[in-house]
């Protein structure tokens, strides 16, 4: 059973599915966001992200222990929520951030 995918913020909902929509991210990172996000969209669930070793999809620590991250590029990623309720599996995109 896929993701239900939701967003923390509108715009990155239009940034995946308005084409022209850039938010204020270099067009490398749109692309390579728009990439992840059709891995994500088909990805049964989290092992998919821990077998494709590029993604570097880890959990955070700390604070922010709930939430992973997943390799855009060398400096930036894509910060996420997961949440299994029953047999749902939801994922929560929660940011782009620089890693430096």
């Amino acid at each position: 059973m896929a993701f239900e995918v939701s967003f923390k913020d509108a715009s990155l909902e239009k940034l995946e599915q308005d084409p022209k929509y850039t938010a204020v991210y270099d067009a490398a990172i749109v692309k390579a966001f728009r990439k992840r996000m059709q891995f994500v969209r088909a990805a049964t669930d989290e092992r998919d992200f821990s077998s494709m070793r590029s993604l570097n999809f880890e959990r955070l620590k700390g604070k922010r222990q709930h939430q992973f991250s997943m390799r855009l590029n060398v400096q930036w990623r894509l910060i996420l929520e997961l949440e299994t309720v029953g047999t749902n599996k939801k994922l929560l995109i929660v940011g782009i951030e620089d890693y430096h």
